[in-house]
């Protein structure tokens, strides 16, 4: 027979006593998980940017401590290098964001006001596909379509459709969910006000959906940044400048190369911690304004000026 005695006050109070406890117990092991997490991300770039002040040409070893470092960034050939490859990886990556967020974005559209059901699910089903596929496949593919198929040369044009391919999926994903969220009469009440189909999109879809069209920029253009795999199929070998011929290199591309041939360049340490300082500025910059924002909605919630 099962015991249905109430619990005194006493056993409530050690019960009570016993889940705060296990919950204290919980959250300082939860923020142990993510300090310790957080320290095996940042601990790297901090490591860097200490070595960044020494002329000394393998960490751990310390020089000269001073800005020798960063002035030979900007004035010796290696420097130079590597300050043209990130010249070259800029251009992709704000070329290849552009056409995929403009690509991304009105297959986005399409797909959501698509109305045959089934044929809306395959083109969701399919635009996952290249998301879940090995980067490596996806790079062989493309060097295959461009050089086997379409008889093209490795060109910036090839690298820029290339990195479009990759970005476009991402871009799709993320408008998608504010479609989703949008209201449709908007869009209706517009069309009958008289607006046309395409002054009703610019007016009233677009702006509706732009923090979507943020995000998928924005991850459009990191994952750009950062690709090798791609990048190392598709890229061109030279490339004409200013009437000269050159080797093409990208961030990645060079550094893979660099570090082939020898031990990390000095030059890395500077270039990375000027790199994770303007990064940094640029996200308190946005932590700072959407605090802002949020201040100003409440004050418009509570009908204060």
């Amino acid at each position: 027979m099962v015991n249905t005695r109430p619990l005194s006050v006493e056993e409530t109070n050690r019960a009570l006593k016993a889940k705060r406890i296990r919950a204290a117990i919980w959250k300082h092991v939860t923020k142990v998980f993510i300090f310790v997490m957080l320290a095996l991300v940042y601990a790297p770039l901090v490591y860097i940017s200490i070595y960044s002040f020494t002329d000394s040409k393998v960490m751990g070893e310390w020089g000269n401590t001073g800005l020798d470092i960063y002035v030979s960034l900007f004035t010796e050939a290696d420097g130079l290098e590597l300050l043209g490859a990130a010249r070259n990886t800029a251009i992709v990556a704000i070329a290849s964001t552009i056409i995929a967020v403009l690509l991304g974005t009105l297959g986005a559209i399409g797909i959501f006001y698509t109305r045959n059901k089934l044929w809306k699910n395959a083109l969701q089903f399919m635009n996952q596909i290249p998301i879940v596929n090995a980067e490596i496949v996806t790079a062989f593919s493309l060097l295959v379509l461009f050089v086997s198929i379409l008889k093209l040369q490795t060109s910036l044009f090839t690298l820029i459709a290339g990195h479009v391919i990759l970005a476009l999926p991402y871009v799709v994903l993320s408008v998608l969910p504010k479609l989703e969220q949008m209201d449709p009469s908007l869009y209706e009440a517009a069309m009958d006000l008289g607006a046309t189909q395409t002054r009703a999109l610019f007016k009233v879809v677009i702006p509706d959906i732009m923090p979507g069209i943020l995000s998928g920029f924005l991850l459009s253009i990191t994952l750009s940044l950062d690709d090798f795999v791609i990048t190392a199929f598709t890229k061109p070998a030279n490339i004409v400048v200013m009437g000269e011929e050159e080797q093409f290199q990208t961030i990645s591309t060079l550094i893979d190369e660099r570090i082939k041939r020898s031990s990390v360049p000095k030059e890395i340490r500077p270039f990375t911690a000027i790199m994770f300082g303007l990064i940094l500025l640029v996200m308190i910059g946005m932590y700072i304004k959407s605090v802002v924002d949020a201040k100003k909605e409440r004050k418009l919630l509570k009908g204060e000026k």
